[in-house]
Protein backbone atom coordinates (compact mmCIF):
# COMPACT_ATOMS: atom_id res chain seq x y z
CA UNK A 1 0.00 0.00 0.00
CA UNK A 2 1.15 3.40 -0.59
CA UNK A 3 1.42 6.08 2.02
CA UNK A 4 1.87 9.63 1.43
CA UNK A 5 1.74 12.71 4.16
CA UNK A 6 2.10 16.26 2.77
CA UNK A 7 1.89 18.92 4.81
CA UNK A 8 0.75 22.06 3.62
CA UNK A 9 2.33 25.65 6.11
CA UNK A 10 2.70 22.65 8.37
CA UNK A 11 5.62 21.22 9.71
CA UNK A 12 5.27 17.27 9.90
CA UNK A 13 7.29 15.65 12.74
CA UNK A 14 8.41 12.13 13.26
CA UNK A 15 5.81 11.88 15.89
CA UNK A 16 3.12 12.67 13.53
CA UNK A 17 4.60 11.06 10.45
CA UNK A 18 4.67 7.59 12.04
CA UNK A 19 1.36 7.76 13.57
CA UNK A 20 -0.79 9.08 10.73
CA UNK A 21 1.37 5.68 8.83
CA UNK A 22 0.51 3.26 12.05
CA UNK A 23 -3.38 4.51 11.24
CA UNK A 24 -3.51 4.27 7.78
CA UNK A 25 -1.92 0.78 7.59
CA UNK A 26 -5.26 -0.29 9.21
CA UNK A 27 -7.54 0.79 6.87
CA UNK A 28 -7.48 -2.35 4.65
CA UNK A 29 -8.61 -4.22 7.56
CA UNK A 30 -12.56 -2.65 6.53
CA UNK A 31 -11.90 -2.45 2.38
CA UNK A 32 -9.83 -4.94 1.08
CA UNK A 33 -9.03 -3.01 -2.60
CA UNK A 34 -7.05 0.43 -0.44
CA UNK A 35 -4.23 0.65 -2.32
CA UNK A 36 -3.43 4.18 -1.49
CA UNK A 37 -3.79 6.62 1.28
CA UNK A 38 -2.88 10.28 1.01
CA UNK A 39 -2.65 12.43 4.41
CA UNK A 40 -2.54 16.14 3.84
CA UNK A 41 -1.99 18.52 6.51
CA UNK A 42 -3.21 22.01 6.78
CA UNK A 43 -1.69 24.31 9.19
CA UNK A 44 -3.60 27.56 8.25
CA UNK A 45 -3.59 29.77 11.73
CA UNK A 46 -4.49 27.77 15.23
CA UNK A 47 -6.82 25.57 13.72
CA UNK A 48 -5.05 22.69 11.64
CA UNK A 49 -6.85 20.52 9.63
CA UNK A 50 -6.41 16.94 8.14
CA UNK A 51 -7.74 15.55 5.22
CA UNK A 52 -7.13 11.17 4.47
CA UNK A 53 -7.96 10.40 1.09
CA UNK A 54 -8.00 6.05 0.75
CA UNK A 55 -8.25 5.71 -3.27
CA UNK A 56 -9.07 1.61 -3.98
CA UNK A 57 -8.89 -0.20 -7.37
CA UNK A 58 -11.66 1.13 -10.02
CA UNK A 59 -11.37 4.29 -8.71
CA UNK A 60 -12.79 4.23 -5.41
CA UNK A 61 -12.14 7.00 -3.46
CA UNK A 62 -13.07 7.67 0.20
CA UNK A 63 -12.57 11.49 1.85
CA UNK A 64 -12.46 12.15 5.04
CA UNK A 65 -11.64 15.51 6.49
CA UNK A 66 -11.21 16.97 10.36
CA UNK A 67 -10.30 20.20 12.05
CA UNK A 68 -9.26 21.02 15.49
CA UNK A 69 -6.54 22.39 17.86
CA UNK A 70 -4.50 19.12 18.05
CA UNK A 71 -2.89 17.41 15.10
CA UNK A 72 -3.04 13.91 16.31
CA UNK A 73 -6.66 13.76 17.59
CA UNK A 74 -7.95 15.24 14.62
CA UNK A 75 -5.84 12.30 12.37
CA UNK A 76 -7.26 10.33 14.78
CA UNK A 77 -10.91 11.39 13.65
CA UNK A 78 -10.66 11.57 10.56
CA UNK A 79 -9.21 7.79 10.09
CA UNK A 80 -12.17 6.89 12.40
CA UNK A 81 -14.32 8.93 9.80
CA UNK A 82 -12.59 6.83 7.18
CA UNK A 83 -13.43 3.37 8.72
CA UNK A 84 -17.01 4.08 9.08
CA UNK A 85 -16.92 4.75 5.25
CA UNK A 86 -15.08 1.76 4.33
CA UNK A 87 -17.26 -0.44 6.39
CA UNK A 88 -20.43 0.81 5.43
CA UNK A 89 -19.33 0.41 1.21
CA UNK A 90 -17.96 -2.97 2.30
CA UNK A 91 -21.74 -3.62 4.00
CA UNK A 92 -23.46 -2.51 1.03
CA UNK A 93 -21.27 -4.39 -1.23
CA UNK A 94 -21.79 -7.47 0.16
CA UNK A 95 -25.23 -7.30 0.75
CA UNK A 96 -25.91 -6.69 -2.94
CA UNK A 97 -24.40 -9.50 -3.64
CA UNK A 98 -26.61 -11.90 -1.65
CA UNK A 99 -30.16 -10.37 -2.59
CA UNK A 100 -32.93 -13.12 -1.66
CA UNK A 101 -34.66 -14.26 -4.81
CA UNK A 102 -38.35 -14.42 -5.11
CA UNK A 103 -40.10 -16.70 -3.00
CA UNK A 104 -36.72 -16.99 -0.50
CA UNK A 105 -36.51 -15.57 2.80
CA UNK A 106 -39.88 -14.61 2.93
CA UNK A 107 -40.98 -17.73 5.34
CA UNK A 108 -43.97 -17.25 7.57
CA UNK A 109 -42.89 -17.62 11.49
CA UNK A 110 -45.15 -20.81 11.62
CA UNK A 111 -43.69 -22.80 8.81
CA UNK A 112 -40.12 -22.66 10.81
CA UNK A 113 -41.32 -24.69 13.75
CA UNK A 114 -42.31 -27.70 11.43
Amino acid sequence: MLFTITGKHFEITDEIRDHAQEKAEKLPRYFDSINQVDVIIEGNGSDPGVEVIARGEHGIVFVATESGDDTIKCIDLAVHKLERQLRRSKEKQRNNKHVPGAGEGQMSPESEGE
